[in-house]
């Protein structure tokens, strides 16, 4: 992060399949190492007991109590009414107060979407937040969205997906006119079902950068910057690269033992691994359309993507992202009104 006022960034210590071990072990390095301002929300006596495994004298981490989780399995809307004090919420709600400038957690990704879209808002024309990110490391600045919240989705939320993802590209890649695209059968004008057909009517209209459709062997290949489709078909993309990525990395150490070094091996499997685990790589994906900073990360990631996620959260702060995105959302809902 750099110089000057730090961000405070509020971590659901409760969050993930590791928590709170390993989450308060990413946010101690991300103090120690990062200079990030963390806040700790959680149970106070066992995220004390984990943080006090470390020598966190003069670090800037301080624990927030709280005392629900919201388990993945649990419905996010009724959750919100029954645990009003849970992790996830508390911290979401620290950035409403002021208190804190992002949210990070590795928990429920329902849970956090509902409560940032209770707790912090959406933007006008937004309907739901989306969660997007870039799935094949192949094509590390290839946006995907959405990846997984919003698996029926109108023409209309497309559009405003693809909007964000360009706010999303211009401010954290600096990635000047961004390419969007909407993914379809074929790259040709009119391909596609009806959905595809009345999104891309819209997108003409919306006065960003739409270079029309690519088809799903072009987003490995890096020919746009921003893919937009539903969360069905997101979702299905990124679980088939991580699936093909373990899949690949067995297949490949089998074929390589005994031929060269483990320790080549290692190299190799280390690398297809990262390649089709890109979230890992950030520690986790902004929640897009709402009018804060949250990341959601992955279930069962370790200290260092949430290390990774605070550091995204911080960039995303640093860079005015919200503020451009807002910024740019008017300027489209304007040109599509007209």
């Amino acid at each position: 992060m750099t110089e000057g006022k730090a961000v405070r960034v509020a971590v659901d210590a409760m969050g993930g399949d590791h928590a709170p071990a390993e989450v308060v072990a990413g946010a101690v390095e991300a103090a120690r190492e990062d200079g990030a301002h963390v806040l700790l929300v959680g149970d106070e006596s066992a995220v004390g007991a984990e943080l006090a495994k470390y020598d966190v004298t003069g670090l800037p981490i301080k624990i927030v109590p709280s005392e629900d989780v919201i388990e993945e399995e649990e419905a996010p809307a009724l959750a919100l009414r029954q645990k009003p004090r849970a992790s996830v919420i508390v911290s979401t709600g620290l950035i409403k107060k002021g208190i804190a400038d992002a949210s990070v957690s590795m928990g429920s990704t329902g849970a956090s979407m509902a409560a940032a879209a209770v707790l912090l808002g959406v933007f006008e024309g937004i309907d739901r937040p989306a969660i997007g990110g870039p799935i094949l490391g192949v094509a590390p600045r290839t946006l995907l969205l959405d990846v997984g919240s919003n698996v029926d989705c109108r023409p209309s939320m497309l559009v405003s997906f693809g909007v964000i993802g360009s706010v999303f590209s211009k401010s954290y890649w600096g990635i000047s006119n961004p390419r969007v695209a909407l993914l379809s059968v074929g790259g040709e004008a009119g391909k596609g079902n009806k959905q595809i057909r009345e999104a891309t009517a819209l997108f003409d209209k919306s006065g960003i950068n739409f270079v029309g459709n690519v088809e799903a062997g072009g987003l490995a290949a890096g020919e746009v910057d921003v893919a937009v489709m539903d969360g069905f078909v997101g979702n299905v993309i990124m679980k088939l690269a991580e699936g093909l990525g373990d899949a690949l990395s067995d297949r490949v150490s089998s074929l390589l033992r005994g031929r060269v070094s483990e320790e080549i091996i290692e190299e190799v499997v280390r690398d297809l691994y990262e390649v089709s685990n890109v979230a890992e790589s950030h520690g986790g994906g902004p929640l897009l359309g709402v009018k804060g900073v949250s990341i959601v990360g992955h279930g069962k990631a370790k200290g260092g993507a949430v290390r990774r996620a605070i550091g995204t959260a911080g960039r995303l702060v640093e860079t005015g992202f919200v503020s451009s995105m807002s910024e740019e959302l008017d300027r489209v809902r304007e040109r599509v009104d007209a």
